[in-house]
């Protein structure tokens, strides 16, 4: 008998059934991007809804920082002023043109009012029908949530950032608005106080 002759046969081969793949996911992989939940609107886009020039005087809403302490907040201010559709009156004095020019970074040129005496200026302002609201910690003032807006020409009047609007000039406001704090500060600085009443006054808050 040959060997091939004495081989057990072979049992039948069943079909290959696998198991299903249960491995876990790979956690390299990338996961899979999910559209923005806020779309941010690119400078083209803004572009659009922006002025293409510089406004002229709209004689309309007016900021005062009469009694300035820091000239850098000047300029920052006097982009809060172009943001709203605002103007801008200083004091003239030698220091503030560089002041304005150093911290406005603005491409065109804004709405400035030169004044030589604030206080007649305030005086002026008011005789001639101007309503005047001076930022001011007083028993009188109104809550900055509470401060309607200009539907008048107004000049805001932002003082000294340590002494605030002077005696003098109190009895030439119409109102005082207040801007609450929680802090340990006395004050916020003129260009932070006057972007706050500013965009009030304009309606945009």
């Amino acid at each position: 008998m040959s060997a091939r002759a004495g081989r057990r046969p072979r049992p039948a081969q069943t079909p290959d059934v696998r198991a299903p793949d249960v491995r876990a996911p790979d956690a390299t992989a990338a996961p899979a991007t999910a559209p923005a939940a806020i779309r941010v609107r690119p400078r083209r886009e803004l572009r659009r809804h922006r002025r293409s020039r510089a406004h002229s005087c709209w004689d309309h809403l007016i900021a005062a920082p009469l009694w300035p302490l820091h000239g850098a907040n000047l300029g920052t201010l006097l982009r809060t002023c172009d943001a709203v559709g605002a103007c801008l009156a200083v004091p003239r004095h030698r220091w503030v043109p560089e002041a304005l020019a150093r911290g406005n970074t603005l491409r065109r040129p804004s709405c400035v009012h030169w004044v030589n005496d604030p206080l007649d200026w305030l005086a002026r302002q008011r005789d001639g029908g101007t309503r005047v609201v001076g930022v001011e910690l007083a028993d009188e003032a109104v809550r900055l949530a509470d401060l309607p807006a200009a539907r008048e020409r107004t000049v805001a009047v932002l003082g000294h950032e340590q002494y605030g609007i002077p005696d003098e000039a109190l009895d030439l406001l119409d109102m005082a608005v207040e801007i609450p704090m929680v802090g340990s500060g006395n004050s916020l600085n003129v260009a932070v106080a006057g972007s706050l009443v500013l965009y009030k006054l304009a309606g945009l808050l």
